[in-house]
C-alpha cells in the first residue's frame, strides 16, 4: 500500500470586496466505453469515419426498430465500477430522457436516472508526494451518446452527423468534494488513468471520448462544513454547469473564471441563475447556453423497449477476478520492489503502456533504479521532445535493457552509453554488437590507463603543482585522460590512478 496522509479538501479561497469566498465543484465525466459496437446496435464506433457511415436503423430511429443491449458495454461499466471500488447494482433499469435536438433522431436519450448500474465509489487523488484526498463517486450510469451538429460548413445551413449516436457512455458523477481548479484537473487525470488501466475507455479527450461537465458554485467559509453536517445543498450556493470540457487546462481556466463571475454577481447584490454554460477558450470566459433544467423537465420515464437489467453476482465476481493491477497498487509495488522514489514511480505508472515498458526493461536489465533513470530521463525526455509516446518508441525495451546491461558489466561508461543510446535511437541495432563493431568498449586495463595518466602528468608539470595545492583540480587530469582515450577509459579507474599519481 502507498504511504499516504489523507487530508481534507483544501478550498481555493478567493478574496472579494465583501470578504472571502470558497469554491465547491462537482463533476460529471462522460467516458466513451471501449467497444467496437454501439450500446444498442451493431454499428461501428470507429472514429474518423465518413459522416453518417456508422449508423444502424435503430440509431436513426427508423420505425419499428428496437434497441438490443450490448452485453460487452455493460461488462465494461461493471469493470469500471469495480475499479473505482463502487457498489455494483445487480438490478438496474433504463429510462428515457426526452428532449428535442436535430442530432437526437429518437427525440429522447436512453439513460439511467432512477436505477443506475453502479452505485457509490471513490477515487484517490494525490495532491503532492504522500498527500491524498478522496473524491466520492455518487453513481455511474450507462447511456447512449447523441450525434453531432455541424454549423461551420455553410453559413446558411447546419448538418447532422449521426456516427456518435448510440455510442455507449459511462456518466461518472462525483459528489461536490472538489474544492479548486487544480484539484479538479487532478481528479480527471486520475480517473482517466484508472479507465485506461482497466481498458474501459481510452481517455482520448481530443476525440471527445472523455468529456467533463463541471458544476461550480461559491460559498462563504464555513458553509461547506454545514453542508457536510446536514447534506443540505443550499449551503453550497447556486451552481452553474459548464458543459463538454475536453482539456485539463481549459477545465481549470473555466472554473476560475466562473467562480469569479459568480462572486461578482453576489457581491453586487444579485443572484446566480442556475444554468448550463459553455467555456470559450478564445475569450477565456463562460457564456450562457440555456437555463438549467431539472429532471422533471426531461419527462423521464422507464424505457418501454428495454427490460430491467438483472445480472448475477457470480458474473460480477468473475469480472472482479480479471481486473488488472491498478495505478495505486502498481506504484506501491514499484517503490517497494525497485526502490524508486515517489516521483519516479508516479511518472512511470502515469500511463499503463509506460509502466509496462519500464517493467520489461527492469526485468531484462536486472536493475530497477538504473532502468527508471534511463527510461525517465533519456527515453521519455527524447520522446517528449519529438512529440512521440512509448507506443512508437524507436528503442525497444530489449534494446534499452541491453544498454543498461553493458553499463552494469563495465563494458561502457555513462558517456559512451549516451552515445550508444543515440545510435540505437536513430539507427537501431543490437547494443552489444554496435559496441563491438565500433570499438566503443570501455578501457578497463589498468596498465593502459596508467600510461595515459603518466603522459598527461609529464606534459603538464605546472598543473601538477596546482593540483597538489588544490586537490579539486585533479578533475582536470581526469578530463584530459578521458579525452585522450576517446571517453573509453573507465572513469572510476582514472580517478583512482590520478589521485594516486598526484599523491592526493
Amino acid at each position: 500500500m502507498l504511504d499516504l496522509s489523507f487530508e481534507p479538501p483544501k478550498p481555493k479561497v478567493i478574496s472579494g470586496a465583501t470578504g472571502a469566498w470558497e469554491l465547491v465543484i462537482g463533476m460529471e465525466i462522460h467516458a466513451q466505453v471501449s467497444s467496437q459496437a454501439k450500446l444498442f446496435s451493431g454499428a461501428s464506433t470507429r472514429f474518423g469515419a465518413e459522416p453518417n457511415a456508422n449508423v444502424a436503423f435503430v440509431d436513426a430511429a427508423m420505425p419499428g426498430m428496437l434497441p438490443v443491449v450490448n452485453e460487452f458495454c455493460i461488462e465494461q461499466a461493471v469493470r469500471t465500477g469495480l475499479g473505482l471500488k463502487a457498489q455494483i447494482n445487480l438490478r438496474s433499469a433504463f429510462d428515457r430522457k426526452n428532449y428535442f435536438y436535430p442530432d437526437l433522431p429518437q427525440g429522447y436519450q436512453i439513460s439511467q436516472l432512477y436505477h443506475p448500474l453502479v452505485g457509490e465509489g471513490e477515487v484517490l487523488v494525490e495532491m503532492g508526494a504522500g498527500i491524498a484526498r478522496l473524491v466520492r463517486i455518487e453513481r455511474i450510469h450507462v447511456e447512449q451518446d447523441a450525434g453531432k451538429s455541424i454549423h461551420d460548413m455553410d453559413p446558411n445551413m447546419s448538418f447532422v452527423d449521426l456516427n456518435r449516436t448510440g455510442v455507449a457512455l459511462m456518466e461518472i458523477v462525483s459528489r461536490p468534494d472538489i474544492r479548486g481548479p487544480e484539484e479538479a484537473a487532478a481528479y480527471v487525470t486520475k480517473l482517466r488513468q484508472i479507465l485506461r488501466y482497466l481498458g474501459t475507455c481510452d481517455g482520448n479527450m481530443q476525440n471527445g471520448n472523455l468529456r467533463a461537465d463541471v458544476n461550480v458554485s461559491v460559498c462563504r467559509p464555513g458553509q461547506y462544513e454545514k453542508y457536510q453536517e446536514t447534506q443540505d445543498f443550499d449551503h453550497l450556493g447556486t451552481r452553474c454547469e459548464i458543459k463538454n470540457m475536453n482539456s485539463m487546462r481549459f477545465i481549470q481556466a473555466a472554473i476560475d473564471y466562473e467562480a469569479r463571475r459568480q462572486i461578482a454577481i453576489l457581491e453586487d447584490g444579485g443572484s446566480v441563475v442556475q444554468e448550463t454554460r459553455l467555456y470559450d477558450p478564445d475569450k477565456g470566459e463562460t457564456r450562457s447556453m440555456r437555463s438549467k433544467e431539472e429532471a422533471h423537465d426531461y419527462r423521464y420515464f422507464p424505457c418501454p423497449d428495454l427490460l430491467p437489467l438483472e445480472i448475477e453476482q457470480a458474473w460480477v465476481d468473475e469480472i472482479a477476478a480479471s481486473l488488472p493491477e491498478l495505478p495505486d497498487a502498481k506504484k506501491a509495488r514499484f517503490m517497494a520492489d525497485f526502490g524508486l522514489t515517489d516521483y519516479d514511480a508516479s511518472v512511470l505508472t502515469a500511463d499503463v503502456a509506460n509502466a509496462a515498458y519500464f517493467e520489461a526493461v527492469a526485468a531484462q536489465a536486472g536493475d530497477g533504479k538504473l532502468a527508471a533513470n534511463w527510461v525517465i530521463n533519456e527515453l521519455f525526455g527524447r520522446l517528449k521532445k519529438e512529440g512521440h509516446d512509448i507506443t512508437d518508441s524507436p528503442v525497444s525495451s530489449a534494446q534499452l535493457a541491453g544498454i543498461i546491461a553493458l553499463i552494469k558489466a563495465g563494458d561502457i561508461s555513462g558517456k559512451i552509453a549516451k552515445d550508444l543510446f543515440e545510435i540505437v535511437y536513430t539507427e537501431g541495432g543490437d547494443p552489444a554488437q554496435i559496441v563491438e563493431a565500433r570499438g566503443l568498449k570501455q578501457v578497463t586495463d589498468a596498465g593502459a590507463i596508467e600510461k595515459a595518466v603518466d603522459e598527461i602528468i609529464a606534459a603538464n608539470p605546472a598543473q601538477v603543482e596546482k593540483a597538489k595545492q588544490n586537490p579539486k583540480l585533479a578533475g582536470w587530469f581526469v578530463g584530459q585522460v578521458m579525452k585522450a582515450t576517446g571517453g573509453k577509459a573507465n572513469p572510476a579507474a582514472v580517478n583512482q590512478i590520478v589521485s594516486a599519481k598526484l599523491g592526493l
